[in-house]
């Protein structure tokens, strides 16, 4: 038995694991200078209109350049799919690093130039990068790593989602970048990863997947399989691909559409969907945009610090769910994670209304976020992006990164524009919605989501595919019967065994 992962492998995911860095960073470095750049759009508006913005104007543009970022993820992920067909994985994140480098140049030179046009512009092009990076990384991560570490790689996209915003918030203290005169220089420190993963990506190799199955190029996948793997030996990886490839053959690529109207596709699209939407809809952004102010409530002198640490517990639980992802499986954790929140979330609000009358609740409070953001990074933070890759196919696999990648930045932009008016109407009971989904996310979840811990890409479309065959009165599809009598499983029931898992119906 070769040894599974070799230091080249590591490297060729290190580097895609840079794209996640990168969205990380951006989705967390605009918190910290938020009043330098409220004062510096006022200053631009005062040199150049000779009067300040309103107030109500002023939050207005903030929240543009805050929610516009959601908006270049949506394009961006959206096109991840033509993309990665036209260009292959690797390519793709070259070019995408145009956008970074771009994007960060815009808000770096904003000061310079008195122009807020180009923090809000730069926010959006680095959103479009940002949305490439959320498809593409788990992408190539999923088809350069074998079956069986597959999932605990799948987790390194969120570890550096978690590391980036921990940096991004430690570089956003005011002893650091986040003051008057060097806040571009934090919104365009972008540029730098953007450099170094360029450079770095020459030395990886494409996708052998995309090389066999796509381009046909067997001799290159198997060289590219052979310097991954560490070994001589990578025809059982080649068979895989083969078999995949042949299925593909006779399923034709799948566009969007197909996807919600094909029987085979319907489930998993929808599984995927929701997957994504219990990560955004969780409240995570909510509570990591509430946690300074629950902290001060809290009588925190310093609440940076504590926001600083509550990135500290992200990226330790991150970890976590890094070592337990092959042993628990991917449906555990998830169902563990979304309870561990829907309690942690009911603590919190319990702890927020009382706290006026009761001041040792406020460590409650801090305790909750904590086990919030925990729970999170268990379950619903790294499972939700690399599980989609695993439910399908390499025919409809990039269509449906794109359906689930859109949703969850659709989500993101929800929550962002939403949440403060939320907070203004409910209050501390505002969690409550939040744990309402959450508790509709675990019913679903533990309904409708296979375990995938182990099994081939083939395997667990095999599975679906009988699923819809026997759900619907619709004839089986030619190609759901091929290579059915070899197939390791039978499709794919909860754990609890008594629930097939069905279509939703129509």
């Amino acid at each position: 038995q070769p040894k599974k992962v070799t230091l080249y492998l590591l490297y060729c995911v290190a580097t895609a694991v840079i794209g996640s860095l990168q969205f990380g960073y951006n989705t967390g470095v605009i918190n910290a200078p938020e009043q330098k750049l409220r004062s510096f759009f006022q200053n631009v508006s005062r040199d150049r209109y000779g009067e300040e913005f309103s107030p109500g104007s002023i939050t207005m543009m903030w929240s543009l350049a805050v929610a516009i970022f959601s908006v270049g993820g949506m394009i961006g992920s959206f096109s991840v799919g033509a993309m990665v067909d036209k260009f292959g994985r690797r390519k793709s994140m070259l070019l995408s690093n145009v956008l970074a480098i771009l994007g960060g140049g815009l808000m770096g030179l904003s000061l310079v130039a008195k122009s807020f046009e180009m923090v809000i512009i730069g926010r959006l092009v680095i959103g479009v990068f940002c949305g490439l990076c959320t498809g593409l990384t788990p992408m190539y991560v999923g088809e350069v790593t074998p079956t069986a570490v597959r999932g605990a790689f799948g987790t390194l996209h969120q570890l550096g989602v978690v590391i980036g915003i921990l940096v991004a918030q430690v570089f956003g203290l005011e002893s650091l970048l986040g003051s008057d005169s060097l806040w571009p220089l934090l919104l365009a420190l972008t540029i730098l990863p953007a450099m170094l993963q360029t450079a770095m990506l020459p030395f990886c190799p494409e996708s052998p997947r995309y090389l066999l199955i796509v381009l046909n190029k067997e001799e290159e996948a198997t060289k590219a399989l052979v310097r991954l793997r560490g070994s001589e030996d990578v025809s059982d990886d080649i068979q895989e691909m083969k078999e995949e490839g042949m299925k593909m053959a006779m399923e034709k690529k799948v566009t969007i559409p197909e996807l919600f109207r094909s029987w085979n596709y319907r489930q998993p699209i929808i599984i995927a969907i929701v997957l994504q939407l219990s990560q955004q809809l969780s409240g995570i952004n909510a509570v990591f945009y509430y946690s300074t102010r629950i902290f001060e409530t809290a009588g925190v002198s310093q609440p940076i610090y504590a926001t600083i640490g509550a990135g500290v517990v992200n990226t330790v639980f991150t970890v976590v769910s890094l070592f337990l992802v092959e042993r628990a499986g991917r449906r555990t954790l998830h169902l563990t994670g979304l309870a561990g929140m829907a309690i942690c979330a009911l603590v919190m609000t319990i702890s927020l209304i009382y706290v006026k009358t009761n001041e040792s609740l406020s460590y409650l409070a801090i305790v909750a976020v904590f086990g919030f953001v925990a729970s999170f990074e268990i379950g619903p933070g790294p499972i939700p992006w690399f599980i989609v890759a695993e439910l399908f196919s390499q025919g409809p696999r990039p269509a449906a990164i794109a359906v689930s990648g859109f949703s969850n930045w659709t989500a993101n932009f929800l929550v962002g524009l939403g949440f403060p008016k939320l907070e203004e109407l409910c209050g501390p009971y505002v969690f409550i919605i939040f744990m309402a989904l959450l508790v509709v996310f675990f019913i679903f979840t533990f309904l409708k989501v296979p375990e995938t811990k182990g099994r081939t890409f083939d395997d667990i479309a095999q599975g679906f595919a009988v699923n819809a065959a026997h759900s619907s009165q619709a004839p089986p599809p030619e190609e759901v019967v091929v290579g059915l009598s070899q197939s390791k499983d039978a499709a794919p029931v909860s754990p609890t065994e008594k629930f097939p898992m069905v279509d939703l119906p129509e």
